[in-house]
């Protein structure tokens, strides 16, 4: 939790604003000082000052300083979530976890994901896509395994089955046989043993069965022998 945060939750008698002063090592931010107390009564950011039209001479009630503080608790909780979403894309689910380790309140950390997905800066079906489409692009990784992936981080199980269900076929084909030809020379054993190994390879890497089975023929020059299949079935 924020100083600001916490400086927000102290219970604030009603009066009236004598002076507001910015924040001299925090860019925008306010002093919001009442009834000529020493010490400020509140600190906010300008959006909520410049909203909520806290100017010098303005009155107070108990109430409204109860409204400022949790929009302040609320802003101060998007501006964290914008924050993480600097680095990279974030699913709803990451964002949510994030602020909870940031001690925000779940109540305030739904209004604030349902702000991102309204204002577009988190979109789990965007994010799946996007995801599913660099990871086997990029990582050669099979469509099972980005599934997976996927839920992890919280994506919802259908859009992350219609993510990988959108992926080209032929591309995780040519994927997985890319993989399949770079690991091959490294196993050891006989041919028999070795396409074991591969396959076993295959299989973690999270390429379906049948991508798998075509993979192994494409790479070994060998349709691979009967009860080999038979495994990949089970």
């Amino acid at each position: 939790m924020t100083d600001e945060q916490e400086h927000s939750n102290l219970p604030i008698e009603g009066g009236t604003i004598t002076s507001v002063e910015q924040v001299l090592r925090k860019r925008g931010y306010y002093l919001i000082y009442l009834d000529h107390a020493e010490d400020a009564a509140l600190t906010l950011h300008e959006d909520i000052v410049v909203r909520y039209k806290l100017l010098k001479g303005t009155v107070l009630s108990e109430a409204a300083i109860e409204d400022v503080q949790v929009a302040s608790e609320r802003h101060q909780a998007y501006m964290l979530a914008v924050a993480y979403l600097g680095a990279r894309a974030r699913t709803a689910k990451e964002i949510e976890r994030y602020l909870l380790r940031k001690e925000v309140q779940p109540e305030l950390i739904a209004q604030v994901v349902e702000r991102l997905e309204n204002d577009h800066f988190i979109d789990d079906q965007d994010y799946a896509m996007r995801f599913a489409g660099t990871r086997l692009r990029l990582q050669n990784k099979g469509s099972r395994r980005i599934k997976q992936e996927l839920i992890q981080r919280g994506v919802a199980k259908r859009v992350a089955a219609a993510a990988v269900d959108s992926l080209d076929e032929e591309a995780e084909l040519q994927a997985a046989v890319r993989v399949a030809a770079k690991k091959w020379p490294y196993l050891k054993g006989e041919d028999r043993e070795r396409k074991r190994k591969l396959m076993m390879f295959l299989l973690r890497r999270g390429y379906p069965h049948p991508i798998v089975k075509q993979a192994m023929t494409n790479v070994t020059q060998e349709v691979i022998e009967d009860d080999d299949s038979q495994m990949l079935d089970n």
